[in-house]
């Protein structure tokens, strides 16, 4: 388990700018399928392990360095990444933009959750 030291606050500004860099695809190694969160491989593809559909959170495994996160969910819904598993250890504000984020070091992040 890794050692987390920063407070929900700075998570709060430093992943909050991801949600601004949200933008649609003009063109995806692999698509992100319709009502789904994917983490991108640095590869440009998208393992099945790191496609996510259900509200409510999910620890991640092995998602380390820049990673292009591509929101496709539908009606408005959002996510946000935390730095605990189970959505815990302080946690970014909710990015709600349809598309793809400029690349994000997921190093220090172990769960993403996905809110209406």
């Amino acid at each position: 388990m890794r050692k987390l030291a920063m407070s929900a606050a700075s998570v709060s500004l430093a992943v909050g700018a991801l949600g601004l860099a949200m933008a649609p695809a003009a063109t995806a190694a692999t698509p992100c399928p319709s009502g789904a969160v994917c983490i991108r491989e640095t590869n440009g593809s998208i393992l099945s392990k790191n496609i996510f559909y259900s509200y409510g959170a999910h620890n991640l495994s092995n998602v380390t360095g820049d990673r292009v996160i591509v929101n496709n969910q539908t009606g408005g819904a959002g996510f946000q990444f935390c730095y605990g598993y189970n959505g815990t250890g302080g946690c970014s504000v909710v990015m709600r933009g349809v598309g793809e984020s400029a690349p994000y070091n997921m190093t220090p992040i172990n769960s993403v959750v996905l809110v209406r």
